[in-house]
């Protein structure tokens, strides 16, 4: 291994000379300091081609807001199933609880997190290990996949906003966060310690975190009285109803046997195979958190689909940092032009990018619409429904370039009934394993 040379005071005098070299370079620095990279690098022709106009286009409604928590893949779930229950409730405005489905996923993941540390331990996991120390360091996050919202749904089932209101908490997850991760290390260290009482270890863990949950969230309902008024005026009771049966009367659409696809663009991890991730989930005995690796233009054709003929939004996961325009809610790979400000050649591919940790999908929104060629088979861009507020972008609407989707879209959740006959059979394979850090296994936050 070579040496690393220390900066001196030479090496800093050649680095200085080399920036006043370049008079762009002071330019740059004097509208950067002032604007902000963002204003100095935006492509203002691309802006302003990227219309907000699509040929095909799902109505949902007023935008949801996450606010300060991680719940995205929860929002953008509950936003695709609002929609199903609008048009059979026959609403205009309509919500459901994200605090509910917050509320019985973290306890889920409260028990999953003990067993599964539990099972570490007494197989002779040694505590320093990567597994280990990875495991403890992600847990009790707000992230998710679909997969594990389908857990909760089907398990707990959903509540109108309303009946679960928003809490402090819930709102602003980050202080409830920090205790409950706190519980957790400590009952790991006591099983670590002691692991001839783990059973009652965990047992104590688990009433302290219900506890916990609780006290910051709100005790959730299991049963209550529905009613509404429908857009035709006329008023409606279905009197006593659970959570569960309310999701399955008002959510029919089969939405817990979607299949989600995923484009891993490392050639070791090939098209066409199922991919899972070890340690990632939340409800024991719940579906394990799997992809079918596919080709990203099969993605494409899909979400198509899915708004042409079944007019309902689409769920996905991206990676949504790189070329966002979040005040105007715009993406291109274009969009801005940070290399001509610093002059800096940042060349990585999609494969590039995930291999050197550059990218991977942290955020779940659902697409609501798409503007198509005259072919029918081409698209230009697409329109995202997204969970931060009415105050962004087209009243919290965002508008995402083809190629973009291309770039930085990793994940989208479809019915199976629209996977040929190979993808089908490769459902019923093994599916490749990959270790619980690995870059497929990024939650959306």
């Amino acid at each position: 291994m070579g040496s690393i040379t220390p900066l001196d005071h030479s090496t800093l005098d050649d680095l200085r000379t080399g920036f006043e070299a370049r008079p762009q370079n002071r330019l740059a620095m004097n509208a950067v300091t002032v604007a902000g990279i963002e204003k100095v690098a935006l492509n203002y022709e691309r802006a302003r081609r990227l219309q907000r106009r699509f040929s095909v286009s799902v109505d949902n409604g007023a935008v949801t807001n996450q606010n300060r928590s991680g719940r995205c893949w929860l929002f953008s779930s509950l936003n695709v199933a609002r929609f199903v229950a609008k048009k059979a409730l026959n609403v205009k405005e309509f919500e459901f609880s994200q605090n509910y489905a917050m509320y019985f996923d973290k306890l889920e993941r409260f028990n999953y997190f003990l067993g599964n540390m539990a099972g570490l331990i007494t197989a002779g996991e040694p505590v320093d290990s990567r597994l280990f120390q990875h495991l403890l360091s992600d847990v009790m996050g707000d992230g998710g996949q679909w997969t594990m919202a389908m857990n909760v749904y089907r398990k707990y089932g959903a509540v109108p906003q309303d009946l679960f209101p928003e809490t402090a908490s819930s709102r602003n997850t980050g202080e409830m966060n920090v205790q409950l991760r706190s519980l957790l290390r400590t009952a790991v260290a006591h099983m670590s310690a002691n692991p001839e009482d783990i059973e009652s270890i965990t047992a104590d863990a688990l009433r302290a975190g219900h506890r916990i949950l609780t006290i910051h969230l709100g005790e959730p309902p299991r049963s209550f009285d529905w009613e509404w008024t429908d857009a035709d005026g006329v008023f409606h009771r279905d009197g006593e109803t659970t959570p569960v049966e309310f999701w399955k009367r008002y959510v029919d659409a089969g939405l817990e046997d979607y299949v989600c696809l995923v484009d891993d663009p490392r050639p070791e991890h090939p098209k066409g195979r199922k991919i899972g991730i070890e340690h990632l989930g939340n409800v024991v005995d719940g579906t394990p958190t799997e992809y079918l690796n596919v080709p990203n233009d099969f993605m494409k054709d899909c979400a198509r689909r899915i708004l042409s003929d079944l007019r309902i939004p689409v769920w996905f996961g991206a990676d949504c940092h790189p070329m966002m325009d979040r005040e105007n809610g715009a993406w291109a790979t274009d969009l801005f032009s940070y290399g001509d400000v610093y002059d800096v050649d940042f060349d990585m591919d999609k494969e590039t990018r995930v291999r050197f940790a550059d990218s991977a999908m942290n955020h779940a929104m659902a697409f609501v619409g798409v503007d198509v060629d005259e072919d029918g088979t081409t698209t230009r861009r697409w329109r995202v429904e997204n969970s931060w507020g009415d105050k962004i972008a087209d009243k919290g609407y965002f508008t995402m370039s083809d190629d973009w989707f291309s770039e930085f879209v990793y994940e989208l959740a479809v019915p199976r009934t629209m996977l040929p006959q190979e993808y089908l059979d490769a459902l019923d394979k093994p599916a490749i394993m990959l270790p619980a850090w690995d870059p497929m296994g990024a939650l959306a936050r």
